[in-house]
């Protein structure tokens, strides 16, 4: 099975989007084994701390490494991408010429109980994934309106039009991680 290391850009432990990238993970299998790689233990970066770099770090790295691919599940703050994603983006890529990140096929997806979904937020992270390296599968896109009884309390998405929705999000990613594994990487 193909695995996705998930991101989720909130720290806060019943953040609607992390029960998305919970739910998502679910329907997701067998195409893909969605998990999600913890960020909460990620020190500030600095280049200062990159000469020892934490266990936290190198747990982080390791974890993207071992992924065939990446996703990104986040919040919106103040029309932006929340500080702890960018901190951990920053890791990820760090030190110059380690960039855990390259050449893996990549998705963004957000929810928000607002009306405009994570649209801004994640068009900032479309101009950062070509730095890192990253191929974005670029439809369908998932800046959602999460609303009240669309995912169960046991995790699961129970409203048929969105379930229709993310299935096609879950089978186009899969197919395009399929795609891009076939092709022979570039390295520079």
């Amino acid at each position: 099975m193909t695995k996705v290391a998930v991101i989720v850009g909130s720290l806060k432990k019943t953040s609607l989007n992390r029960q998305f990238a919970l739910a998502l993970a679910k329907l997701a299998r067998p195409k893909l084994d969605l998990k999600i790689v913890e960020i909460s233990d990620l020190p500030f970066y600095s280049e200062d701390a990159e000469k020892e770099t934490s266990a936290a770090v190198i747990r982080f790295k390791s974890e993207i490494e071992g992924a065939d691919a990446v996703m990104f599940i986040t919040p919106e703050y103040l029309r932006s991408i929340p500080g702890v994603l960018k901190n951990a983006i920053e890791w990820g890529a760090r030190p110059y010429g380690r960039n855990s990140f390259a050449g893996k096929p990549g998705a963004i997806a957000g929810v928000t109980p607002g009306a405009i979904g994570t649209a801004v937020a994640q068009s900032q992270l479309r101009s950062i994934a070509p730095v890192l390296d990253i191929a974005l599968i670029s439809q369908p896109e998932l800046y959602l309106s999460l609303k009240p009884g669309q995912i169960n309390e046991n995790g699961e998405v129970v409203d048929e039009a969105l379930k229709s929705l993310l299935q096609t999000f879950v089978d186009r990613f899969a197919a395009w991680i399929d795609r891009l594994q076939q092709k022979p990487a570039l390295r520079f």
